[in-house]
């Protein structure tokens, strides 16, 4: 086994062991929540549903190239590849999903009465939870596509041309079927990133109007080093920011590996990777935000009000 091996090995490995444990203790702290307090804000609903699509996504993702990397082989069959590829698919679009509705549901949180969002305060907890729902079935019909074309990669019975996938392979099809497929696959993503950009400008923007406005105030006390407005604003920036940044890198990545025929397993091993990047970080993220956001949304959704 080649030095190189080994160190795509250990990388995957703890990628997927910190990704993994970041995730389920945030997911352990709004399962405790629930039960403490009988319910649930929206965006602790959105987060938990986010942690779980990420942890899905490491786990389906990262222990088989771990094990590939190891230099095991023929460990899974063609029904267990086909299952932690499409698990590994859903979880990664429901992680796109849940992104673009923490963007909108916090941008509804703290929009002025005077706003188009204000309008649906009220129907906010209805909606998200169906739209959360609904991206889980989206996805599930959508990953489902390209299950016929999946084959165990080591599968000594397959004589075929297959292509390279990292731990499974994809029988050659037509190119035309790999444009419409690529392209059914990429539309909901780009509508959810199209969203989550939308809603985190709108937000970036009423907070913006908000500190403004409260600059030509006078403020009898400080209650802290920094205002509600720029705590919330910069949790949007990280969070946002951080999915946008690798979420471009792993596209672009993807295009690399379709054009390009050298260095293909290098190339397919920095794939994996930045697809794992965003579900480990967010968490770790989260947690170093998530109590004070969730105070400074009150705080503005009650001043607005």
């Amino acid at each position: 086994m080649a030095d190189s091996e080994v160190a795509i090995g250990v990388i995957f490995l703890s990628q997927t062991m910190v990704g993994a444990l970041g995730n389920f203790y945030l997911l352990h702290h709004y399962l405790l929540s629930h039960f403490r307090e009988h319910t649930l804000r929206s965006t602790d609903w959105i987060l938990m549903h986010l942690t779980i699509a990420n942890a899905l996504t490491l786990l389906c993702r990262g222990i088989p190239q771990t094990m590939a990397a190891f230099g095991l082989t023929d460990f899974l069959n063609d029904f267990e590849c086909k299952v932690i590829f499409y698990l590994n698919r859903v979880g990664r679009g429901v992680s796109i999903g849940s992104t673009s509705f923490l963007s909108i549901i916090q941008a509804i949180t703290i929009s002025p009465m005077e706003s188009i969002w204000a309008k649906l305060k009220g129907r906010r907890q209805k909606h998200i939870v169906s739209s959360v729902y609904l991206s889980w079935i989206l996805y599930m019909l959508i990953s489902s596509l390209n299950l016929v074309y999946l084959r165990a990669k080591y599968n000594k019975n397959n004589t075929a041309s297959l292509k390279d996938l990292g731990y499974c392979a994809a029988t050659p099809t037509e190119r035309i079927k790999d444009i419409l497929y690529t392209t059914l696959l990429s539309v909901p993503d780009f509508l959810f990133v199209g969203l989550m950009v939308w809603a985190s400008t709108s937000m970036v923007l009423i907070l913006h109007r908000h500190k403004q406005r409260m600059q030509h105030m006078p403020r009898a006390k400080v209650c802290s080093r920094s205002s509600p407005e720029s705590r919330a604003t910069q949790t949007i920036i990280f969070l946002v920011s951080t999915f946008a940044f690798f979420y471009t890198l792993s596209c672009i990545s993807m295009i690399c590996i379709i054009l390009s025929s050298h260095h293909r397993w290098l190339l397919l091993q920095v794939s994996a990777l930045l697809s794992g990047c965003f579900p480990t970080v967010s968490p770790f993220l989260l947690m170093s935000h998530e109590f004070s956001v969730s105070r400074c949304f009150c705080f503005i959704s009650i001043k607005n009000a």
